[in-house]
């Protein structure tokens, strides 16, 4: 299936039903009074998150949705039946936006969760309402409001633990697969994975997190050169990042400066997304000695100014790759731990994730307006 993690849909919520005006008309019975009905309820729409989708495809070729509208009232105080509310499956991870007003309206983080986007139309009352002790035969009645119309554009971004990042043809890839099920396409040219990709990998019983993979990052990403400029949204919502540098590059290029561009290229993206915690893990060792490895080592930390541990695997024969894991999943664990116990450190951490995404909206919509100008400079010229 087709990956798709963009779409815009209309949602139009059911129109409220109009009461009714009817009168009481039997044998014997002159004067009967006011008997019509109250209207039905117009029928809302919901997103609901369902962990069986993992695309937003389908609604590139079902773009609006429409909840049923609440039926009028009828005669013998007969109230109207109310439309049938609609919900709308999405993936897990969707955040939905008003067009219109830009509002972010909800983050779908868990299954099940949902959230109304369009209200159904208040029912309108029958001439019943209307009737007093000054006036017996009232001849008024209102009708339902519409329910609400919006424009929605909705954004799939993965939900996992850690996310890999790097140049083409560093190893992302060939990683994910050493250490879960997952199964990407891997070969010896750059930007084999076009679409992200998710691996679970297990630590043992009931210990296990998620790692995300998206396409390789190119020097010019961040004005919209290369694949993983489109889908680095997609690692706003991990806990942390790998990021893996090719020890030994086929094109001869130099480790330090391939490492330093990602790290350029991600503060000019986001900020948000550049201050999260990420690691550094050097990939192919099995390609170097063990001096070539240990200059290598002492010019990333020299020459880039890095403080923290730099991980070494050859995630080809899986080398490395099991403590790499194990260090992840404890981090992993100890964030999960200090989410539940500190109410403070998860609504930080739910800001800067909201600010995150905010941030990357708009380097995405700076990156679309400078390539709409440039084709239209091209065309003209």
């Amino acid at each position: 299936m087709k990956f798709v993690d963009e779409a815009e849909i209309s949602v139009d919520a059911g129109n409220g039903g109009s009461g009714c005006l009817s009168f009481r008309r039997e044998k014997y019975i002159e004067k009967g009074g006011p008997d019509g009905g109250d209207g039905g309820d117009g029928g809302c729409v919901y997103l609901q998150a369902d962990s069986a989708l993992n695309t937003l495809v389908d609604f590139r070729f079902q773009p609006r949705y429409r909840a049923e509208s609440g039926r009028p009232g009828q005669s013998r105080n007969c109230t109207g039946r109310s439309g049938e509310d609609l919900t709308v499956k999405v993936p897990v991870g969707t955040s939905i936006i008003d067009v219109n007003t830009e509002e972010l309206l909800a983050d779908l983080n868990t299954s099940e969760q949902t959230v109304m986007v369009a209200r159904g139309g208040f029912h309108g009352m029958g001439n019943t309402r209307f009737k007093s002790s000054r006036n017996r035969a009232p001849r008024k009645i209102t009708r339902g409001t519409p329910g609400e119309s919006r424009l929605l554009q909705l954004q799939l971004r993965l939900v996992a633990d850690v996310g890999l990042l790097g140049l083409p043809n560093a190893g992302k890839s060939t990683l994910i697969r050493a250490v879960s099920s997952a199964r990407p396409k891997v070969a010896d040219y750059p930007f084999t994975t076009l679409v992200p990709s998710l691996g679970v990998v297990s630590m043992g019983m009931e210990r296990s997190f998620v790692m995300a993979d998206i396409p390789g990052l190119i020097e010019g990403a961040s004005e919209g050169s290369g694949l993983g400029f489109r889908f680095l949204k997609h690692l706003s919502r991990t806990r942390l990042l790998l990021h893996l540098i090719d020890a030994l590059p086929v094109d001869g290029s130099d480790p330090i400066e391939n490492a330093s561009k990602i790290a350029e290229e991600l503060e000019k993206f986001s900020p948000g997304l550049a201050s999260k915690e990420r690691w550094l893990v050097l990939n192919k060792i099995d390609l170097l000695n063990d001096a070539k490895q240990t200059e290598l080592i002492v010019r990333l930390q020299t020459e880039l100014g890095w403080q923290g541990a730099i991980h070494e695997i050859a995630a080809i024969n899986g080398q490395g790759c099991h403590n790499l894991c194990e260090k992840l999943m404890q981090a992993v664990e100890q964030h999960q731990v200090r989410l539940a116990e500190d109410k403070d450190y998860a609504a930080a951490e739910l800001d800067n994730e909201r600010d995150m995404a905010f941030e990357i909206r708009r380097s995405i919509d700076r990156s679309e307006d400078r390539k709409s100008k440039q084709a239209r400079e091209e065309f003209n010229a």
